[in-house]
């Protein structure tokens, strides 16, 4: 199965799912990465405020945010090769990027993102 590299900009928490104010398509986002990793793909997230090193090591990343500073982020990586920068594709294009039947039925709202249900 394919491996997905998320290169996230600085956010307060790891899925960006944080604080009083929860961005809605990053709460979506969150969402798919879990449905994708349920597929059998490998999800790998990272975020420049808690490891700037994996960002500096990264012969990609590091050209990108050189070149485009952080309005380039995310950076999403598919196989280790480059698949979006600058925005959060949604489910419909992560599964179609990795050869999968979207999930109508799997949307934000059936779980929260964040925590596993009681």
């Amino acid at each position: 199965m394919s491996s997905l590299d998320v290169y996230d900009p600085a956010m307060c928490c790891a899925t960006g799912v944080c604080g009083p104010q929860v961005e809605p398509h990053l709460a979506q986002f969150e969402a798919d990465l879990r449905w994708l990793g349920g597929q059998g793909a490998t999800v790998t997230r990272r975020n420049l405020g808690q490891e700037p090193g994996a960002f500096a090591t990264n012969d990609l990343v590091r050209t990108l945010l050189q070149s485009g500073g952080e309005q380039a982020l995310p950076v999403i990586l598919l196989d280790g090769r480059l698949r979006w920068a600058g925005h959060y594709p949604d489910r419909a294009e992560l599964a179609a990027s990795l050869g999968l039947a979207e999930d109508p039925a799997a949307v934000m709202g059936e779980a929260d993102p964040c925590c596993p249900p009681a």
